[in-house]
């Protein structure tokens, strides 16, 4: 719609009255109030108009949900709950599988072919599972660092998420190594590592050194050798594929993230709350965005510039956006949800038989998304800083103020991929990709469990649809 006539505060002029409201008749056509609610999640700062349409269709939508065929009633709450603009189709096509109605010979057709691509997808999945899987175990830092996450699994949902496209099959494998790191070096700051270890840690990560690990404690040593190593190969099969040495551009990534935790571990260490903006603007370099950004930048290959390196490097707003948006929802959702898991563990539970490349790979995988118990450390809370800048907010007031700056956030991000994106349309699929995946991986229950993930995860990987 902005693509092609630009700002469209006048096209709805024709749909509300003398006092430009929406007018009430409109709410009789459900289809067109489910069009509406879906534009509306493409607004951008300063189009009013669209926050209004969200608003008055939405209202209508959930006013005619328990009224209208049982049909129709299921479009509605899926639009409700999973509009298409900040959804991915890899997790919600699977739920029209069995929606196609009608004598048509085409329809059974169609439904055969999806049914065999959704198969085929499977199989590629869980080569990659196998493939990380082998990695992850031949580490050995889930021995070496017992306190830590162990959810390969998990990490790679978020490149599965991140790069939809089947070809891109290497690129999510070694994405998923780099977000397997993310977690791994969190959890050092945040359950194993004193204050001084961090801070030495982080200075041997900035000093890019060999040699460095050496001055670390044992458990530490492991964890950086691997992040060197990684570093080294993925900038390698870059390099082989697309003809550009990303090293430097990783290794600040890297440094930004570690210089992020540690300034946190100073917060905790010193027991003093930082203001809000101040949390919020380290926490958009903590949250790890920028690391998954930045490998699948150069892992995409795409418009590998100087121009567009010096970009990337500088934390755009295609990556920012997605940062904030994912550090205001971990926030909001409660500090103790991302530790909240998929957790992959290898027993007699469940055998999974994967042909794959002509092999037959043995996975002893058992999803179970419940809270780590081994995770003992601290998290801050942008909501906890926001009440203590504003000691007149109520809980309520702070968190329904994060979810205005999410919609905000979601605002800049559709301003930056329709207008303002200097980048490939692969790359920009990847931002609004992530920021797609963040209420899944991180909306929990009260049992600090993730039903949504579990029931996606179960359907996209393991569910037969033949």
């Amino acid at each position: 719609m902005f693509v092609h006539i630009g700002h469209i505060t006048d096209v709805f002029d024709k749909f509300t009255n003398k006092e430009g409201k929406f007018n009430p008749k409109l709410s009789e056509n459900i289809e067109g109030m489910i069009n509406l609610y879906e534009a509306s999640q493409l607004g951008i700062a300063g189009e009013d108009i669209l926050d209004e349409a969200g608003e008055f269709s939405g209202q209508v939508l959930k006013e005619k949900v328990d009224c209208i065929d049982n049909h129709e009633a299921k479009f509605v709450k899926i639009t409700l709950e999973h509009p298409f603009h900040k959804s991915l189709p890899l997790f919600t096509a699977r739920n029209f599988l069995g929606d196609f109605h009608g004598t048509n010979i085409w329809l059974g057709s169609f439904k055969e072919v999806a049914k065999m691509d959704f198969s085929l997808l499977q199989f590629l999945y869980h080569g990659e599972i196998a493939q990380i899987s082998k990695w992850w175990t031949g580490l050995g830092l889930a021995n070496k660092l017992m306190k830590a996450r162990n959810l390969p699994l998990k990490w790679y949902i978020w490149s599965l998420g991140c790069l939809t496209d089947p070809t891109l099959s290497e690129e999510r494998v070694e994405l998923t190594k780099a977000i397997s790191l993310i977690y791994i070096i969190d959890d050092i700051f945040d359950v194993y590592g004193t204050l001084d270890e961090l801070t030495i840690f982080t200075e041997a990560v900035c000093r890019w050194d060999i040699a460095a690990i050496e001055q670390l404690p044992d458990y530490m040593k492991p964890c950086l050798r691997v992040l060197y190593n990684l570093t080294n190969e993925i900038s390698s099969k870059v390099y082989q594929k697309h003809r550009w040495n990303p090293t430097n551009s990783l290794q600040n990534a890297w440094k930004s993230l570690c210089r992020a935790f540690l300034v946190e571990a100073k917060w905790f260490a010193s027991g003093n709350l930082p203001s809000a903006e101040e949390y919020l603007k380290n926490g958009i370099v903590s949250s790890g965005v920028h690391i998954v950004m930045v490998h699948a930048f150069f892992l995409l290959g795409h418009g590998l510039t100087e121009k567009n390196v010096q970009i990337i490097d500088r934390t755009p707003g295609i990556i920012s956006s997605p940062a904030t948006i994912l550090r205001l929802w971990d926030d909001l959702e409660n500090a103790e949800v991302n530790i909240s898991s998929v957790v992959l563990t290898f027993t007699e539970r469940e055998k999974r038989y994967i042909l794959y490349q002509s092999k037959i790979i043995i996975i002893n995988c058992y999803c179970d998304f419940v809270k780590d118990e081994n995770q003992q450390g601290n998290d801050g809370s942008y909501v906890n800083c926001l009440m203590m800048d504003h000691p007149e907010y109520t809980m309520r007031i702070a968190r329904e103020r994060v979810r205005n700056m999410i919609s905000d956030a979601w605002k800049s991000l559709n301003q930056e991929c329709l207008f303002g994106s200097h980048f490939h349309s692969a790359f920009i699929k990847v931002s609004l990709n992530l920021s797609r995946m963040i209420p899944l991986m991180y909306g929990s229950d009260d049992n600090h469990s993730l039903p949504g993930l579990e029931e996606q995860v179960k359907s996209l990987l393991y569910d037969n649809v033949l």
